[in-house]
């Protein structure tokens, strides 16, 4: 009786076996590649990856060679520059619908939208930074460009200062004394008192705004989305440019906004 078996080229079969904490650390240094990449929009080169991710180059070359072979990177030959691929776009669908971010909140977005005009954005706290999950356009010709999966500053932003002031205690605290205030914008908040004084306003008004910190041209206005213990779990704002909407009309929102946080709390899971 005989058994199949498979044959293994002669110099893998000599090559010792990689230790297992050796295997952890790289797949967290390919992870933190496709992080790098996401804040990439155009794509980068294998050298500015691996400057930035301070990895050698052979490690970062081989790490991105297996990752655009299962679909997580893609090389454009042209300009030899990786980008996130298509793979990570089919996840992030996955996340998104898991969540509701996708069917159940698009109504809510789209209906919202309808009504104001403008670009209406659901956006969930990631770390130090908020995540856009969601964005309908409005039908004017001017764009907003906070796509889904943008990285966004919490300090400078209507979703993400929503998201602050309305964070369970202990986390408002470390992220009022840890965020890095960087200047955006000549209008961008960068004092660490003046930060927890507006702060401590979004969390008494119960919307926050934003008029030209994070852009220049732009202003938000923002609500949370509230848990049963009344603690942010996203956050959702209308975006417009200066020169459509003053910051008074832009307000007068707010309440079609709470409306429809309202409702989304009550539909999304609450992460």
């Amino acid at each position: 009786m005989s058994v199949n078996q498979t044959t293994v080229p002669d110099d893998l079969a000599t090559e010792p076996k990689t230790p297992k904490a050796d295997r952890t650390d790289m797949v967290g240094k390919a992870l933190g590649l496709l992080v790098l990449l996401g804040d990439e929009p155009r794509g980068a080169s294998a050298a500015e990856i691996s400057r930035r991710a301070d990895l050698p180059f052979s490690t970062t070359y081989r790490l991105l060679g297996s990752l655009t072979r299962d679909g997580f990177v893609d090389y454009e030959p042209d300009g030899r520059r990786y980008h996130l691929g298509l793979r990570i776009f089919q996840l992030g669908q996955r996340v998104s619908n898991h969540h509701g971010f996708a069917g159940t909140a698009l109504p809510v977005l789209r209906r919202v939208t309808e009504l104001t005009g403008e670009a209406t954005i659901l956006s969930v706290r990631d770390g130090h930074h908020h995540l856009t999950v969601n964005k309908v356009d409005g039908p004017q010709t001017f764009r907003v460009t906070s796509d889904p999966g943008h990285l966004g500053a919490l300090h400078a932003t209507a979703v993400g200062k929503a998201l602050v002031a309305f964070a369970e205690d202990s986390e408002r605290a470390a992220l009022l004394e840890e965020l890095e205030l960087e200047p955006l914008t000549e209008h961008t908040i960068t004092d660490r008192a003046a930060f927890r004084s507006e702060i401590e306003k979004v969390h008494r008004q119960g919307y926050a705004v934003m008029d030209e910190e994070n852009e220049n041209g732009m202003r938000a206005v923002a609500v949370p989305l509230l848990n049963s213990q009344g603690h942010a779990f996203a956050s959702l704002a209308t975006a417009v440019p200066v020169f459509r909407l003053s910051m008074e009309a832009l307000l007068a929102h707010v309440p079609l906004l709470q409306e429809a946080a309202a409702e989304l709390a009550a539909r999304l899971p609450q992460r």
